[in-house]
């Protein structure tokens, strides 16, 4: 069997392309199944993130073959009918080890170094191995990419004034304010990067933050962690009189706030700037709104910019990282290392 992966990133494709192939959560088993019982892959792993959707194969077709299907498979389960060129990029091989490897490390990212990347592979492949989707050509590989990703963490200095895309929402929100002091923040979806905005924009002196969230015991949990207060996800519209900033990261398939919904609550804000960032994929807000007065509308995609700001201090990093992963690497594919044939390797996965 070889390894192979093909998907799509911020570096191959906009967040208008990447936001038609997104899976969420919830559908992965049945993709991981479909996969599997159609024979395209022995084992399968699919990783879906506001910056990338891959799916990585163990599988005994012809690579070039393996590719077609699998584009096929993408395209079929999102019934998208556009033409694909440059989007999608296919490795197998060593090169498609070398890619997970650089993934899980943060080499990859749109913030060179950042290290949420690897909690979300982590939990991609333990989905995956828990509905039995993996077995150990796959356990192999992604426990040492684990194990590759934290060598790099510990050995080099790739992380070094790292940020997360969290933060450097934050930093856009302080580019727009002169200050974040005395503005009131809210999360819309109580995910982990959500979280972590607004920890991150407490920490940098917002006044207090509203948590809203389809599951509103989730909202409470998190308003009591950061002092703030929550509010049922019917009833947020009604705080943005007194909201300076949002963070949007749900999983709604559509539009959680639109130009039609936006423009009768402005009128109560006389004329005060409004932030959001969305970095939910697909989507939370309606692109439309941008072009009205006194909203500034930055999606994941708009992040990139600040991000480039903090990609030269640590790309002299990259060379030592790269040696680490090719090293790390060849390992898998000498006689050694091959997993044997019949029966799943024992994963040791939850430590990196």
């Amino acid at each position: 069997m070889d390894v192979v992966v093909i998907g799509l990133s911020h570096h191959s494709s906009p967040v208008t392309v990447r936001e038609k192939f997104a899976f969420a959560e919830t559908k992965i088993p049945s993709a991981l199944q479909t996969l599997r019982e159609s024979g395209l892959a022995d084992e399968a792993v699919i990783l879906s993130t506001c910056n990338r959707v891959e799916i990585y194969a163990a599988t005994s077709l012809e690579p070039r073959r393996a590719f077609a299907e699998l584009q096929e498979f993408l395209v079929r389960t999102h019934d998208y009918r556009e033409p694909l060129a440059d989007e999608l990029y296919k490795f197998s091989g060593q090169e498609a080890v070398e890619h997970l490897f650089k993934v899980a490390s943060g080499l990859d990212s749109m913030v060179l170094g950042e290290t949420e990347i690897l909690g979300q592979l982590k939990k991609a492949y333990d989905l995956a191995l828990q509905n039995r989707h993996t077995g150990a050509r796959l356990n192999k590989t992604f426990q040492r990419a684990f194990n590759a990703a934290k060598h790099i963490r510990t050995e080099t200095s790739i992380q070094r004034g790292s940020i997360s895309v969290a933060s450097v929402a934050v930093e856009l929100a302080e580019k727009i304010f002169d200050s974040l002091n005395h503005r009131q923040v809210m999360v819309i979806g109580a995910g982990e990067t959500s979280e972590k905005a607004a920890r991150a924009l407490l920490s940098r002196g917002a006044h207090s933050v509203i948590v809203s969230n389809r599951s509103h015991e989730r909202a409470v949990a998190l308003a009591t962690e950061l002092n703030g207060r929550a509010v049922h996800f019917e009833e947020w519209a009604k705080e943005f009189a007194n909201i300076d900033i949002v963070i949007s990261s749900t999983s709604a398939p559509h539009y959680v706030l639109d130009r039609t919904k936006l423009e009768p609550l402005m009128k109560l804000r006389k004329n005060r700037a409004l932030l959001l960032i969305d970095i939910a994929v697909p989507r939370d807000i309606e692109p439309e709104v941008n072009f009205m007065e006194d909203v500034y509308l930055y999606n994941i995609d708009d992040l990139q910019a600040i991000a480039s700001d903090h990609l030269r201090q640590r790309k002299e990093e990259i060379v030592r990282c790269e040696a680490i992963i090719r090293e790390k690497a060849r390992g898998l594919f000498t006689p050694a290392l091959r997993p044997a044939t019949g029966g799943d390797s024992k994963p040791a996965f939850g430590h990196e």
